[in-house]
């Protein structure tokens, strides 16, 4: 566990992330994170949950649909 400390960041609030944390997450300058609610507190990822539900949606139609396609891809 590594503790971050909440310092000032011009007229906001903030916490810096460790080298280390920023290239497990392959984050750059400028990149977004996204932040959900979680039972214990929030999570920050930078995976748009929004893209994510979009995908699923799209898996299952293509799993609904996987014959059509299949004799479309001939």
């Amino acid at each position: 566990m590594t503790a971050l400390k909440v310092t000032q960041i011009g007229n906001s609030m903030g916490v810096i992330l460790p080298k280390e944390v920023l290239a497990r997450l392959k984050l750059e300058k400028g990149d977004l994170l996204y932040m959900t609610d979680a039972a214990n507190g929030v999570t920050l990822t930078p995976y748009d949950p929004e893209l994510d539900e979009q995908v699923k949606a799209g898996r299952e139609f293509m799993r609904e649909f996987r014959d059509t396609f299949h004799q479309l891809a001939k």
